[in-house]
């Protein structure tokens, strides 16, 4: 069977359905984008999203936690994948991610939020179970019906390739700063899927 992935235990925030914690999150994405990461301060966030302080901090522990979710798990919300073909899917979850890793707000906080990441390793370790984990735990279906298909081995590393796949956009559009093309995400889906396709 392919590794699963466990929740955390409790659940983050509050409801996502919540129209304050959708306003909290807009605000923040949208003042990343106009002022940069360091600019977006709570006290900024909360007057744009018109909720005090407080409310905030009730949800998201600091910034760093806040603007990760607003900016950085549009892919974690989709509903995993399902295109009938490993390649296919692998280009669906491949095309989110350069969406995500392109916009402006990513572009914006992603200096910022990797500072905090190296000098926090207690920051670092919040990230990976509260959004890595589950975003991770969401996409095995992918994989699970490769695997169905017979177009993956049962013992496939799911995290290593799901690593993989981020990786690639992170380091092609976040790091170096390419302008992604039309056909990035059929490229990298094509690479990773010849690599981990049944022989």
């Amino acid at each position: 069977m392919v590794n699963r992935m466990t929740h955390p235990s409790a659940p983050r925030g509050r409801p996502r359905d919540s129209r304050a914690h959708q306003a909290i999150l807009t605000a923040a994405a949208e003042l990343v984008a106009e002022l940069g990461y360091a600019a977006a301060s709570i006290g900024a966030v909360a007057a744009r999203a018109g909720v005090g302080k407080d409310t905030v901090y009730r949800r998201w522990p600091g910034k760093a936690e806040l603007v990760y979710e607003a900016v950085f798990t549009r892919t974690e919300a989709a509903p995993a994948p399902d295109t009938g073909s490993l390649t296919g899917d692998l280009t669906a979850l491949l095309e989110s991610l350069v969406q995500e890793f392109a916009a402006p707000a990513a572009t914006a906080a992603l200096p910022g939020l990797l500072a905090d990441f190296a000098a926090d390793p207690d920051l670092r370790a919040r990230i990976r179970s509260e959004f890595l984990a589950p975003a991770k735990d969401g996409l095995v279906a992918v994989f699970e019906r490769a695997v169905r298909r017979g177009e993956a081995d049962p013992g496939l590393p799911v995290d290593l390739v799901l690593d993989t796949l981020a990786g690639a956009v992170f380091f092609h559009v976040g790091l170096v700063g390419e302008r992604p093309g039309p056909q990035l995400a059929a490229q990298l889906a094509a690479i990773v899927g010849r690599g981990i396709e049944t022989r």
